[in-house]
């Protein structure tokens, strides 16, 4: 895979595939710009070679050829005004492909910089159309994939795109390179011993790549919404706490094979508890094996936070992906800002798997004390469970 310091761009328009996705609040403000801040490497050696920069990015799903202002990059361009600080304005095209994206493009200078509309106000985009990809082409001389966020899904302007480049003129911008690079070299030779705390609501979105780890890694830690299709794969009374019953057959099957492997596998061994799924609801802690019949888990609970505490102390490699339960709400949020607070503060290489996890980190306070935080929930779970993503491959062909 080629990296954009391996191009001739001097000169020429540039189009950056980035991940813009960013949260935002109600009133629609950037909640948290790290991936905008994640681009700006990229964006910033083209401009210092005078090249004309077109940026395009996703944001959410609309609907497609439907203009709805909340899914606009409009907030997006003011936020990337700020942190280039450009002499002159980043331009903001009305649509993806069409007249003004066409008028705006043509009409750039050295040093401009133009940002396309929501790539998928366009059907064309989640279809990887080619026609519509040929229209995004036929604005530029070189591409450049930075949305490492995104790489796992095989749309347009990833995929379809990339391919009607040639390898002297398409390549991996350093975001994404510095994404792929961290989680290949960190798995491939992992200082020991390795721990993998995994989290997050389900686990049928992580079974492939629990089951990839655990030939990896020393101990596994499992917490949030999915350890309680473990603890009632062991039998456990676990009352109205989210569980997948089709998948406690392979729960049981990833505790057999971490076993034979010598892999410690650790559980909650206390719960926070409430009769519902409410933001205010009563709640208690209990123990794992004394759930009441009518309520749920909606967090770790403090003895948990403690043994994990101490199953991290001598750790040398951490991977974290997923929260220890509903950190949205600040009653049940407790067991994952600790679990943020323990992993920044240990002596290991941490890694921090995008999306909701590096929202905790974030929530905690803890980003800037972790080694790596991944801008790619999706496609950081797709490396993790050894598979190619179509973004990497589009590069590489």
């Amino acid at each position: 895979m080629r990296t954009i310091k391996d191009l001739d761009i001097a000169g020429k328009t540039v189009f950056i595939r980035c991940d813009f996705n960013v949260p935002k609040d109600e009133q629609g403000n950037i909640t948290d710009d790290r991936r905008i801040r994640g681009a700006l490497a990229s964006i910033r050696y083209c401009l210092d070679r005078e090249c004309r920069v077109i940026l395009a990015s996703h944001y959410e799903r609309p609907t497609p050829n439907v203009y709805e202002e909340k899914y606009s990059l409009a907030p997006v361009v003011t936020r990337l005004h700020t942190l280039l600080k450009l002499a002159s304005d980043i331009v903001l095209a009305k649509d993806v492909v069409g007249e003004d994206a066409k008028a705006k493009a043509s009409a750039l200078k050295k040093g401009d910089v133009l940002v396309l509309e929501n790539l998928r106000y366009e059907e064309g985009e989640t279809k990887n159309d080619v026609n519509f990809a040929k229209e995004l082409a036929s604005m530029v001389d070189i591409y450049i994939n930075d949305a490492f966020g995104a790489c796992h899904r095989a749309h347009a302007s990833i995929d379809a795109m990339a391919k009607l480049f040639d390898s002297e003129h398409r390549a991996a911008g350093f975001l994404l390179t510095k994404e792929v690079n961290f989680f290949e070299k960190t798995l491939a030779n992992p200082i020991k011993p390795f721990v993998a705390v995994i989290g997050g609501s389900k686990v049928s979105g992580k079974l492939e790549a629990l089951r990839q780890l655990l030939d990896k890694v020393d101990k596994v830690i499992i917490g949030g919404g999915m350890a309680f299709t473990f603890l009632k794969a062991q039998g456990y009374e676990i009352g109205n706490s989210l569980v997948e019953n089709d998948l406690l057959d392979e729960a049981r099957t990833v505790m057999i094979k971490a076993r034979k492997k010598g892999v410690k596998f650790y559980l909650p061994v206390d719960v926070v508890v409430a009769p519902k799924f409410e933001e205010y609801s009563t709640s208690k802690y209990l123990p794992s094996q004394e759930i009441p019949s009518d309520w749920m888990g909606l967090d770790i609970g403090p003895a948990s936070s403690r043994l994990f505490r101490e199953v991290l102390y001598d750790a040398q490699t951490i991977l974290w992906n997923g929260p220890m339960g509903v950190y949205e709400w600040d009653r049940f949020a407790k067991g994952s800002l600790l679990m943020s607070h323990d992993i920044a503060g240990s002596h290991a290489t941490t890694i921090v798997g995008g999306g909701d996890t590096a929202d905790v980190a974030q929530k905690a306070g803890d980003v800037d004390e972790m080694t790596f935080v991944s801008t790619g929930g999706g496609a950081s779970l797709n490396l993790l469970e050894g598979k190619a993503l179509p973004g990497i491959e589009a590069l590489k062909a």
